[in-house]
């Protein structure tokens, strides 16, 4: 299990999170921007000095101010993937994935040939980082971050720089690691539509407080879902969005096209 005590201040901006996550199943720290979801992953993983607390992982106590017990970040096995992937340009994607084998501690227990071919990404061994799509980055940012065998992986956004189509698709290789290689991952998210399709456990953070955790459709209802805007019209006060291959009319002049809304999707009731 994962156990998670967190307090840091940041100028005004205070941060007090606790919670517990599953021992091999994705925990999902939701909420909007400037909640505090990224300042606790960085307590997690360790770059945040100023953080106090106590993070435990399984049996490993990974630090604990009240005993002075500090792990630094190279010694917590624990893989991140952020927005951007952040892959080295001048390495082809075979050097980039060495790079995660060459930071493990341990001897490997998650396979080269297995993050292949979960991941799908053979076929782009040998090309540059510059030719592949921005898809293809996150799915080579997912497979170093697996090959430095981690005890723990947290996916900061991962989803949040890609159009809606290669957001569906990295989800569905996100579902297939969570099968294949049983770790527990943090997973940060401000969609409705990732935490539902993906969460094990969600953790609900506002203004630098975990206010609500529990399952993720009984916290977000099990009828919610993102909507892309597609088109405003200012004149008409009512947005277009798109829902799978759907497209809603709704008011809405407030809303701009680009972002996305929330529709909580209820069936309607017939009568017998």
């Amino acid at each position: 299990m994962l156990s998670v005590s967190v307090h840091r201040t940041l100028g005004r901006f205070v941060l007090e999170v606790q919670f517990t996550g599953p021992a091999d199943g994705v925990t999902v720290l939701f909420g909007p921007s400037g909640a505090g979801k990224s300042a606790t992953l960085a307590a997690m993983v360790g770059s945040a000095r100023d953080a106090t607390g106590r993070i435990t992982l399984g049996a490993r106590v990974l630090a604990d101010s009240a005993t002075g017990l500090f792990t630094p970040p190279q010694h917590r096995r624990i893989g991140w993937v952020s927005q951007d992937a952040r892959l080295f340009p001048h390495m082809p994607v075979r050097a980039n994935l060495g790079y995660g084998l060459r930071r493990a501690t341990r001897a490997p227990t998650i396979a080269w040939d297995d993050v292949l071919d979960v991941l799908g990404i053979a076929p782009l061994l040998d090309r540059k980082v510059a030719a592949l799509s921005g898809g293809e980055r996150q799915r080579v940012a997912l497979g170093r971050a697996l090959l430095s065998q981690p005890d723990l992986l947290l996916l900061d956004e991962p989803l949040a720089a890609l159009d809606t189509p290669r957001k569906a698709e990295i989800l569905g290789y996100v579902t297939r690691l969570k099968a294949r290689f049983r770790l527990p991952m943090v997973y940060v998210t401000h969609s409705t539509h990732e935490a539902l399709a993906i969460g094990d456990h969600l953790v609900r953070i506002e203004a630098g407080r975990a206010v609500a955790q529990g399952l993720p459709r009984d916290l977000l209802g099990a009828h919610a879902h993102d909507a892309q805007i597609i088109a405003a019209d200012l004149s008409a006060d009512t947005v277009t969005v798109a829902l799978g291959d759907q497209r809603l009319t709704l008011p809405g002049a407030a809303l701009a096209a680009g972002g996305t809304v929330t529709l909580n999707l209820v069936p309607r009731r017939t009568k017998t």
